[in-house]
């Protein structure tokens, strides 16, 4: 009997000791846990990676004794890092930065994505807002939406815009706008805003639209004009630019952060991460380092976060349609 108890005692230490070479799950009561990884599905300099940074940094100063690793995983349209997230195990030590592509527009252009956002994919909250806005080269010769909506008419061949990329908000919000307006454009995608706002200060593109950060500092030389914003509302960084309702073309968009997590992780350690998420986006460090890129906080909960994707879908599926836009 007593060789039996020591033979099970033997075991007992084996599973334990194979047990602490596991990685460290997390549960809602010890979250975060030694080690958290924060997946961004774009390069180093983007705007989610600049997002994920800030609160990889806030984080890591409220818990000195976890680390807080960005890792970037771009490609594919921000595919490829948000799948890393969905296949990732749902415990705690990863989460990701995402948007609006990879959770819900990504849908409607590729014939297949290796996950599922609406399953394999867990909401935590949604980041930041920061504003897109129509911009045209100052030779363009238009100072309003409806005087370049009259030349984008007049013109017969077309007109030319740029955008950052095939299925980018950019070239749907540019589609949106040519549809509403009765009229087709050309587009001309370019590997980043930089890139297209240098086309747009040359004239080679006579339209596009950007993040308001990356036209900004041109319209202040008056290299270019801005001639609206695409978010529903005036936005608090540019107060005296129209949007584009206002302007007389019914089209709404907004570029957006949202951080999430494998799908199947418990609701408790959701429920966590967004109280700390939620802290971050409150700190006047973090805001002021949002704010000098005209990014806005926009914490939300874990459903309004889900809504967001869900309307996202919805709001573009007509003109991705109309466009014909597709990724193969």
């Amino acid at each position: 009997m007593l060789r039996n108890d020591t033979k099970q005692a033997g075991r007992l230490l084996l599973t334990l000791a194979a047990l602490s070479w596991l990685p460290q799950a997390a549960t809602a009561q010890d979250w975060p846990p030694k080690t958290v990884r924060i997946v961004v599905p774009f390069a180093p300099g983007s705007t989610p990676d600049m997002v994920g940074r800030v609160l990889a940094d806030s984080l890591q100063a409220r818990h000195p004794g976890s680390s807080f690793v960005v890792e970037n995983k771009p490609g594919a349209s921000g595919n490829i890092g948000t799948d890393a997230v969905a296949k990732a195990a749902p415990d705690g030590t990863t989460i990701g930065i995402s948007l609006g592509g990879p959770l819900a527009v990504n849908t409607l252009l590729f014939a297949k994505l290796p996950y599922n956002p609406d399953t394999d994919v867990a909401p935590i909250t949604l980041l930041t807002q920061l504003p897109s806005v129509l911009a045209v080269p100052a030779s363009l010769g238009v100072s309003s939406v409806a005087e370049f909506v009259a030349k984008l008419k007049s013109d017969t061949k077309g007109l030319a815009y740029g955008s950052i990329g095939a299925g980018s908000l950019s070239q749907l919000c540019m589609e949106a706008i040519a549809q509403k307006a009765g009229a087709k454009m050309v587009h001309i995608p370019y590997a980043g805003s930089p890139n297209a706002v240098t086309a747009l200060i040359r004239g080679d593109v006579q339209a596009a639209c950007l993040p308001a950060i990356a036209v900004t500092p041109q319209a202040a030389t008056g290299a270019v004009k801005i001639l609206a914003v695409s978010t529903p509302v005036r936005s608090a960084f540019l107060p005296d630019v129209p949007t584009l309702k206002e302007s007389g073309i019914d089209v709404q968009s907004d570029a957006w952060n949202a951080l999430i997590a494998p799908g199947g992780t418990p609701p408790a350690i959701i429920a966590t991460i967004n109280a700390e998420v939620r802290k971050t986006l409150g700190e006047p460090a973090a805001v002021e380092k949002l704010k000098v890129q005209l990014i806005a906080p926009a914490p939300t909960s874990p459903e309004e976060a889900r809504k967001k994707i869900n309307d996202e879908k919805a709001l573009w599926a007509d003109v991705i349609r109309a466009a014909n836009i597709k990724i193969e």
